[in-house]
């Protein structure tokens, strides 16, 4: 079963706080990756947050804090990938605010990565391969290996990752511009 690994450490300092926390249709948008990762198959789940409660007691995520965050991505890719069960064959990396990303979406890349099991299969828009992505056991190391606010992409062009096409993935929420309007900070 491929596990997830859910970036939800950062500060969002130009969002006023952690994105992850932010409302989003009625729920956190941390809440909602988990429960698209679970509804996905995913096993296990694993947020790797910052140092505040990210309000998943009632789903079956493991919550890591991830106290190196303010280093960048890197760090939260390796405390999530040390949480990882030794027998995780593989692992789906997503971040919480990329609002296209659904269960259908998930469902398809991971199909996609079982197709190939030795190669990662990533999402392609704007040109290029990026998260949600899936990255095989083999790339682990790799991934540990990361530092700054370096991401797996290099490691997705390098490996030629199976793509799957997702335009909408472009569109992230980096400013409170990108929020709907009936998005409030709780």
């Amino acid at each position: 079963m491929t596990a997830a690994i859910i970036l939800a450490a950062g500060a969002g300092r130009r969002m006023g706080g952690p994105k992850a926390l932010l409302p989003y249709e009625g729920e956190t948008l941390l809440r909602r990756a988990a429960r698209v990762a679970l509804e996905a198959g995913c096993s296990p789940v694993i947020a790797v947050v910052g140092d505040w409660n990210p309000g998943l007691e009632d789903l079956a995520v493991l919550p890591v804090i991830n106290p190196e965050a303010a280093e960048g991505m890197a760090s939260s890719i390796r405390a999530g990938i040390a949480a990882l069960p030794p027998e995780a064959p593989a692992v789906l990396v997503l971040t919480v605010d990329q609002p296209a990303v659904d269960v259908a979406l998930l469902r398809r890349l991971i199909a996609l990565a079982i197709a190939d099991t030795d190669r990662p299969a990533a999402c392609a828009y704007a040109g290029t391969l990026g998260i949600p992505a899936v990255l095989p056991r083999r790339c682990f190391p790799e991934l540990l290996a990361l530092r700054g606010d370096a991401g797996a992409k290099a490691i997705l062009l390098r490996e030629a990752a199976r793509s799957l096409p997702f335009p909408e993935g472009a569109h992230d929420l980096d400013s409170p511009e990108d929020l709907p309007p009936d998005s409030v900070r709780r």
